[in-house]
């Protein structure tokens, strides 16, 4: 394995932070590392990439440990970070000069290597401007490419597309793809939309632990919660439904028209259809909501003390 995180625990004082996860994740595979606000995904890369150091557990990166070996590990790593921290005053080829020469990678091979990444991650026309006239969007393709010029086997996204347009979106995930092809890329983001386009796995941390680990179609599947739009004819009472198998909360959309959410295993639309004719409610739409990652989110991470 490219990456594995084994009774990975990180506290700052009181707070525990990372609170005893492991997974893996394998060569040419794109793993989504998801999770709300403040549940530990940054930390949990930060420690990988040897930012950080773990409370206890153990980390390594192609069977390095970032404890013990970290200049190796840092070998193997490329990490573009949620805050892009580029040297604004420089030119883009200035740049990825600079951090190929970080890396001990000199000469002709540099020059080679700093062309490739600017073809590579579209910036061919923007390489003589500085840093600092640049977009979001090929700012973060700057970063990119100092995460990749010194060829890492595994790549760590953090949050890569914030703040970026539906263009530039899709330019960085055909990047993304072909790069993925011989490395490991760990991609963190909350658009859930990019882990359906990208993604092979998924791992959804929440105030700390994993609460899912699963390929993307298995995790849709397993969505608990149904919602149900029902619009009627009529003013009716809904209360009627609650008499229904797994109906645990409904709600009221406009005047005529109704949210049912269910826990049951089975489709019970037949059983609303039913019970509806029974009690002389006429219903003039009724639509099942598509089970998404969205949904699936939701459910796992929402709780009491995190409203984020």
């Amino acid at each position: 394995m490219s990456l594995v995180v084994s009774s990975l625990i990180k506290e700052f004082g009181t707070q525990k932070a990372v609170d005893d996860i492991s997974f893996e994740a394998q060569a040419g595979e794109i793993l989504g590392f998801l999770g709300p606000n403040g549940a530990g995904k940054s930390t949990t890369m930060k420690i990988a990439t040897c930012y950080l150091t773990p409370t206890s557990g153990k980390v390594t990166v192609c069977g390095h440990s970032v404890e013990k070996e970290p200049i190796e590990v840092r070998k193997n790593v490329g990490y573009l970070p949620e805050h892009n921290p580029l040297y604004l005053d420089m030119y883009v080829h200035e740049y990825l000069q600079f951090i190929a020469s970080v890396h001990k990678i000199k000469g002709k091979k540099q020059r080679e290597r700093v062309g490739e990444m600017i073809e590579l991650v579209g910036l061919t026309r923007e390489q003589n401007k500085k840093i600092g006239a640049l977009s979001k969007g090929y700012r973060q393709r700057v970063g990119l490419a100092q995460a990749l010029i010194h060829d890492p086997k595994v790549l760590i996204l953090d949050e890569p597309t914030t703040g970026l347009d539906p263009n530039q979106i899709v330019e960085i995930r055909n990047v993304i793809k072909q790069i993925s092809q011989d490395k490991t890329v760990i991609f963190s983001t909350h658009i859930m939309q990019e882990v359906q386009a990208l993604c092979d796995r998924v791992v959804i941390i929440n105030l700390g632990k994993i609460v899912a680990n699963s390929d993307v179609a298995s995790l849709k599947a397993n969505q608990k919660e149904t919602k149900i739009h029902l619009e009627f004819e009529t003013t009716v009472n809904p209360d009627a439904f609650k008499t229904l198998e797994g109906i645990t909360r409904i709600e009221k959309l406009g005047d005529l028209t109704y949210e049912l959410t269910s826990t049951a295993v089975k489709d019970i639309r037949g059983d609303i259809f039913r019970l509806a004719a029974q009690q002389g409610m006429v219903i003039v739409g009724m639509q099942k909501e598509e089970s998404s990652l969205e949904n699936v989110f939701h459910q796992l991470t929402l709780n009491p003390t995190n409203s984020e």
